[in-house]
């Protein structure tokens, strides 16, 4: 047996573990949320999701905070990133480790921090679960810069940009128009990333005493398991469908590229 052989074998091995390892956990979780009365299959579970008025306004609520967190990130990240990069490069480490900062602070610290600011933005915006998003913005700010940094570092930014200005570019559409479209699989991993990260957030949600996904389906897991194991079934298989939909944009970015 040749080594390509080997390693072709080890890598089919390694892919079948894992993918049982994955997998059967959601096989699990299919099959607990089936079970009927007496040993027969129901989807009753599935259809309390629509039933549910509490249940969709915390998924209406989380899905519009994914979004909302998500535009404030890519608002607040690109511009910056991209104007260190090319105008104060000293300030590169500094703003990488405060970025990096959420992920070192406990959610349990971060939420004790924020009570007294939450209650004057309670006051001024009102108590809408959408004054989440400051708060998840901060949450999705490591893995974000992460996937962005990793964008710009790929392309030359400073020829690029230089070439634009010279034309007449204003920074505005350099961003826009140079910038931007040159890291968009970056854009699209830091805003699935982010989408990913807010749907399964539970712990600020419920101690600020907001109404979330995650919060529903705890509460849902003391009175209907069943119920709660469909809904934490339907948001993995909608996080590995974003995660597959990252895959595949990135490669036909790379086709596109290639053939270009």
């Amino acid at each position: 047996m040749g080594p390509l052989v080997r390693q072709r074998v080890l890598r089919t091995v390694v892919l079948l573990v894992l993918g049982v390892y994955f997998v059967l956990p959601l096989i699990a979780m299919a099959e607990f949320s089936t079970r009927g009365r007496n040993n027969t299959r129901s989807l009753a579970s599935w259809t309390s999701i629509v039933d549910d008025e509490g249940l969709m306004e915390a998924l209406v609520n989380s899905l519009l905070l994914s979004v909302t967190s998500a535009v404030l990130m890519l608002v607040l990240l690109v511009p910056t990133m991209a104007w260190i990069r090319l105008r104060l490069p000293r300030l590169q480490r500094l703003v990488e480790f405060l970025c990096l900062l959420p992920l070192a602070i406990p959610a349990i610290v971060l939420v004790v921090g924020m009570a007294p600011l939450y209650a004057w933005v309670n006051y001024f915006l009102g108590d809408s679960a959408l004054t989440l998003t400051f708060a998840y913005t901060i949450l999705v700010l490591p893995f974000a810069y992460r996937a962005i940094d990793a964008g710009l570092a790929a392309i030359d930014l400073k020829t690029l940009a230089e070439a634009a200005r010279s034309l007449g570019a204003s920074w505005l559409t350099v961003l826009w128009k140079v910038v931007m479209p040159n890291i968009r699989v970056a854009l699209i991993g830091a805003s699935l990333l982010s989408v990913a990260l807010v749907l399964g957030e539970f712990t600020i949600a419920s101690l600020l005493n907001f109404d979330t996904l995650q919060v529903q389906v705890n509460l849902l897991g003391k009175r209907n398991a069943g119920v709660s194991i469909a809904v934490s079934l339907l948001c993995l298989v909608f996080a590995f469908v974003l995660l597959f939909a990252l895959s595949y944009v990135g490669q036909r970015r790379r086709q596109t590229v290639v053939e270009e």
